[in-house]
């Protein structure tokens, strides 16, 4: 069982121990701010002198990042493996007056692994885990748990643990106030989350789970897990972590630093395209259009409308001849640069090559047959030079370009979504009220459901750069050539000033970069992290994509987010039961099938770290109505307050009952407002540092310590899947839950107690 560590001198040990720690954690931040303030002082200099600090400097750099990210909790447990201490920790330590002996385990190496999964059913040679808890560089608390029974009986413990690992520390966490923004959870991974976190699954991981599994949480983790163990092949690819929304991001936005990884790419799917920042709010029915595959067939046929043949011939003058561009010279072209399938930009050169050539042979007959009076002919260098003189002339390259003109995405799909007449062309097997849904005016932002249509556009259209990727190639080359120059050099000429005294773990230049890294951060151009460098570049592709709300995902956004990652090695976590948008899945089958058969693997989480006992009973009822084969994971906990609701005379009263129910819950932590959209802008003026108004959609993935949910009905009433809403608005809470509502309160909620009736 777990045994509450009180002994004074044990307590007095673990300080001393962790004293230690913090030392050698010191003496390695000073090591390397005197390292990279001595970098930073030197300029100028050969180019080997540059690349050399430029390496130093970056290294540094992360160094001290991740030590200052390890100063709070740097280590927080320790196993007793046949009789060998083992303290585990946010990074590995090693004593450097001892053989370099391990004085702390990065949580994510292997030894480190019985810390989460030793059991008295399979102890791995533990017989005791022992959690620390620190505050600043303090031990406060030590809690031990003893996995074999003649050690327990020696420690005068009568019952060894089989229970929660970590119990103790678990529930203080999960019972500590709400701050805002999420932690970590290194020091209290669970079992089953463990097994996630470390898989070697090299397609698609699913990780299926109810509300308050910690899907969150494994999925960072993974990220930081995968980033330690595959670091060479992932630091230059990146990572992508795709989330629900902004609010989200944020949210997340502090746990991977705090494990010392700061090189992750965080976005939503409407940010995903670079450039554009989401800023409509969509309809439902445009939305649900939107994320359909069948809208891909309408943006072909949008850009096949701007590749158009003239009505009436188009009289062109050139060089005192007039020349006709008719229907029969475009449709000939066009169908020649059809039938190249190549994108619409990339199939110009061949349309615009089709139409000048006619011209030529236009004029040439013209000219040809005065020349023949003449007693001269026309050679085949007097036909080139008329058609380079035609692609100069404004007049005919106006034309055809009218006729075909190169495109962008954006003007595309603005142009689209802006004409009546556009979408009647394009989409004429929709209905008219849902091509309705689909315009809007001319200078409206662009939504969420926008970006996956902008990227589809963007592989219709592709990119004429050829003459720029070759420039960029020629430079590149020779910045390769330059850079591995001054590696030859350095081979054989390491600075004798740094390597005097440096400690042997640290590696030359040489040792940490090949020529192109090099002259990758030499070109100030480049001089970016992978996450900024990929945020940038819609044609990046990543080592590893997590999507955490994957549930959410439209057909479309799968698309745009499949292009990628073609490796197709993912992380998604969600829960087919939350699913509340309408172009959501509710099966990862039919998502994930069409792009990797039957190479993915499905995982679920069971235990609900979050919500209390008392508000899962109303959830399960919710959810029970939503799915009845759909598994309920199990709460470890009661909070003591059972779910209330209460009703209000009048509608208008609804906003100062929320008021007076907010001034009643204030207290440590945070406290919630969800309602539908319209009321959540109506509540907007209730919003201060420890309360908040959301929509279901923008609390997805979140958490706080009070929730009150305002007039459920209309919720459910907002969506097709508004019990899919419900389900995750209840879910939100770590402590209380409240209802108010004026309108009668929907029977799956019925299980919430009169307000007056909540036990206090």
């Amino acid at each position: 069982m777990p045994h509450e560590g009180t002994s004074r001198d044990e307590r007095e040990l673990e300080q001393q121990y962790v004293t230690t720690l913090y030392k050698r954690l010191d003496a390695l931040r000073s090591y390397a701010e005197e390292r990279l303030r001595r970098v930073l002082l030197e300029s100028g200099g050969t180019p080997q002198a540059r690349s050399e600090r430029e390496s130093f400097n970056q290294l540094y750099t992360e160094d001290l990042a991740k030590y200052d990210a390890a100063e709070n909790g740097l280590a927080f447990g320790r196993i007793d493996v046949d009789g060998e201490p083992r303290y585990v920790g946010r990074l590995g330590i090693l004593d450097e007056e001892n053989d370099y002996d391990t004085l702390l385990l990065d949580w994510r190496a292997p030894m480190a692994r019985p810390f989460y999964l030793a059991t008295t059913a399979a102890p791995d040679g533990v017989t005791r885990r022992r959690h620390i808890r620190t505050r600043s560089r303090t031990v406060t608390a030590i809690n031990d748990e003893y996995l074999d029974l003649a050690a327990a009986v020696a420690a005068g413990v009568t019952t060894a643990s089989g229970g929660v690992a970590g119990e103790s520390a678990l529930l203080s966490a999960l019972n500590a106030a709400r701050t805002g923004h999420m932690n970590d959870i290194v020091e209290t991974i669970q079992g089953e989350q463990d097994a996630i976190i470390r898989t070697d699954h090299k397609s698609v991981l699913v990780v299926q789970g109810g509300p308050g599994t910690g899907k969150t949480a494994v999925a960072l983790h993974r990220a930081a897990y995968l980033l330690y163990t595959y670091r060479r092949q992932l630091v230059k690819s990146g990572v992508l972590i795709v989330g629900p929304n902004p609010t989200f991001l944020d949210y997340i936005g502090q746990v991977l630093p705090s494990l010392g990884e700061t090189g992750v790419l965080l976005s939503t799917i409407g940010d995903l395209y670079p450039g554009v920042h989401a800023t409509h709010e969509e309809s439902l029915d445009a939305g649900v259009l939107k994320g359909s595959t069948e809208i891909v067939a309408i943006l072909k046929k949008a850009v096949r409308d701007r590749q158009e043949v003239p009505k009436e011939p188009i009289t062109l003058s050139f060089d005192t001849y007039e020349l006709r561009l008719d229907r029969k010279i475009v449709t000939r072209a066009r169908g020649r640069a059809r039938s190249s399938r190549r994108p619409h930009n990339l199939a110009r050169p061949i349309f615009v090559s089709a139409v000048i050539e006619a011209l030529a042979d236009q004029l040439a007959g013209r000219v040809g047959r005065n020349l023949v009076d003449e007693g001269n002919l026309l050679s085949r260098h007097d036909i080139a030079d008329m058609r380079d003189e035609m692609r100069e002339d404004a007049d005919i390259m106006a034309a055809v370009n009218a006729l075909w003109p190169e495109l962008s995405p954006t003007v595309v799909l603005r142009d689209l979504l802006a004409s009546p007449e556009r979408l009647a062309s394009a989409a004429p097997d929709l209905e008219q009220s849902e091509r309705d849904s689909l315009h809007r005016s001319a200078g409206t932002g662009f939504s969420d459901a926008d970006a996956p249509l902008l990227d589809e556009l963007a592989e219709l259209l592709g990119v004429d750069d050829a003459a720029e990727r070759e420039r960029a190639q020629r430079e590149w080359r020779a910045q390769i050539e330059d850079a591995q120059g001054a590696l030859d050099i350095l081979t054989g000429s390491a600075p004798q000033d740094l390597e005097d005294d440096l400690d042997p773990e640290i590696l030359m230049a040489y040792d940490l970069v090949d020529a192109s890294q090099l002259a990758r951060r030499h070109d100030v151009g480049r001089r970016q992290t992978t996450a900024e460098r990929a945020a940038g570049d819609r044609t990046w592709t990543y080592g590893h994509v997590i999507v955490d709300e994957a549930q959410e995902l439209s057909d479309m956004a799968w698309r745009m987010l499949m292009r990628r990652i073609p490796n197709r090695w993912m992380t998604l976590v969600g829960d087919t039961a939350q699913t509340g948008d309408p172009a959501g899945t509710t099966s990862w089958s039919d998502i994930l099938e069409p792009y990797v058969a039957k190479r993915w693997k499905l995982t679920e989480l069971t235990v609900n770290y979050r919500t209390p006992a008392e508000i899962m009973r109303v959830a399960h009822q919710v959810l029970h109505e939503i799915d009845p084969n759909q598994s309920e994971p199990r709460s470890v906990r009661e909070s003591g307050f059972a779910p209330w609701a209460l009703q209000v005379a009048s509608d208008d009263a609804l906003a100062e009952a929320v008021r007076e129910c907010i001034r009643r819950e204030a207290g440590p932590g945070t406290i919630a407002v969800i309602c539908n959209h319209p009321r959540a802008v109506a509540l907007a003026d209730l919003e201060s540092d420890s309360v908040s108004v959301h929509t279901v959609r923008d609390a997805k993935g979140l958490e706080f310590d009070t929730v009150l949910i305002v007039e459920p009905q209309e919720i459910l009433d907002e969506s097709p899947r508004g019990i899919n809403d419900i389900y995750v608005a209840l879910t939100r809470a770590t402590q209380r839950l409240g209802v108010v509502h004026h309108r009668p309160l929907p029977d799956v909620l019925d299980l919430c107690a009169p307000f007056e009736e909540e036990p206090r």
